[in-house]
């Protein structure tokens, strides 16, 4: 029986080639686990009974688009934290996670051929894999550009010879970014979006980190664009309550674009799309309506920034991660930190080259590994003091 050839070359996905490189070793203490980006701060109670008060809903058919109600909660959102207005019946899409968005998009909206050859989609390097194999889904060339502390942990795609910008249909972007915690900036986001109007293709902004972040709240990519007056159907934001609410079971996002972008994404959905369930639906409205738990969310994690500052403040080449809840920590070798950790303390991280591609000697991820800052405040804090002693001390 034959397989797609397009995925034969797929290296094996992190957390299986994590534990291929770590289960057969006992832990040397304490297991705690540091690798997933999976928030462990409590989500807002009332969730649940929103749940069971629309439990009826489970007997139905979900609303493909999201229902009217919580596409209504999610531009009210926007509007309150970007200061743009959208139509809820055009402009946004609700999404099962943002990782079935990412992937649609390309789906959706990259075209067979660019300029009469195959496409081009870039990608930052490291990157969220489902960047890659949206790309390669889709019969376009994927092209990872470097996000190193040369170019401020953020892609130069403005840097690209011109015959590579010329096939370029796509370009994903994850700002505050994962794994290193960068922002993009006003002047970052304005670049890009003038880059891909001269170059005719599309931005896939991936925004899920967005509210968690130490002093300023990141501008979006969105707002920028309307600053701008760019084509409208240039950009296209994806959102997630997972990390700002501290909900990934709900799997509740969704994607603002153009009303040609999200049309085209809705009729994709219509024949391939597995909606959100209507009793999560209505959790999902509620949630994005009220900002006081993210505030407090937030609060959480501005501790646990000053946490780790204090603890690894003295690692040559720590960074301070902008935003978001992961660090970045320099390593000589990242497979070799993570064996070293695991089998002397227990303590569970992921090597970064996992999370980027590239041969060894040039994979930006091979010297650092990643490491979640989800635990409890003093379960962090003991973990990243045995860390820092057993790599660094």
């Amino acid at each position: 029986m034959d397989f797609p050839e397009r995925f034969s070359n797929l290296p094996a996905y992190a957390f299986p080639r994590l534990r291929a490189l770590l289960d057969a070793h006992a832990p040397g203490g304490d297991v705690v686990h540091m690798t997933i980006g999976e928030p462990k701060h409590q989500f807002p109670q009332w969730v649940t009974d929103i749940v069971v008060e629309n439990a009826a809903g489970f007997n139905s058919y979900p609303a493909n688009e999201g229902t009217e109600a919580l596409r209504a909660a999610i531009t009210g959102w926007i509007a309150g934290r970007y200061g743009v207005e959208l139509d809820p019946a055009q402009h946004v899409l609700a999404l099962n996670g943002t990782r079935e968005g990412l992937y649609n998009a390309a789906m959706a909206l990259i075209p067979e051929r660019k300029n009469g050859k195959q496409p081009v989609v870039l990608a930052p390097n490291p990157f969220y894999q489902v960047y890659m194999i949206a790309a390669i889904s889709v019969a376009a060339r994927p092209v990872f550009v470097p996000a190193t502390a040369a170019t401020g942990h953020l892609p130069d795609f403005a840097g690209l010879d011109a015959d590579v910008l010329n096939q370029v249909s796509a370009a994903y972007i994850c700002s505050p970014a994962n794994p290193q915690g960068a922002v993009a900036s006003r002047d970052y986001w304005a670049e890009l979006i003038v880059l891909a109007e001269q170059y005719d293709f599309r931005i896939f902004a991936d925004e899920c980190y967005c509210e968690i972040y130490r002093n300023a709240p990141p501008v979006g990519a969105l707002q920028v664009a309307r600053e701008l007056g760019a084509d409208p159907e240039r950009v296209a934001v994806f959102h997630s309550l997972s990390k700002r609410s501290n909900l990934p079971g709900l799997r509740a996002g969704f994607v603002a674009g153009g009303p040609k972008t999200i049309a085209a994404m809705k009729q994709l959905r219509a024949y391939a799309g597995a909606p959100l369930p209507g009793p999560l639906q209505a959790a999902a409205a509620a949630v994005w309506a009220d900002e006081a738990h993210v505030v407090e969310n937030r609060a959480l994690y501005q501790e646990k920034y000053a946490i780790a500052d204090r603890v690894m403040g003295g690692v040559q080449g720590y960074m301070p991660p902008e935003a978001g809840f992961f660090l970045w920590l320099p390593v000589e070798d990242g497979e070799a930190a993570a064996m070293k950790l695991w089998t002397e303390t227990g303590i569970r991280v992921l090597p970064g080259a996992y999370l980027a591609q590239g041969k060894p000697g040039d994979n930006p991820g091979e010297g650092f590994i990643r490491v979640a800052m989800v635990a409890p405040k003093q379960d962090m804090e003991r973990a990243l003091i045995i860390l820092r002693d057993c790599l660094y001390g």
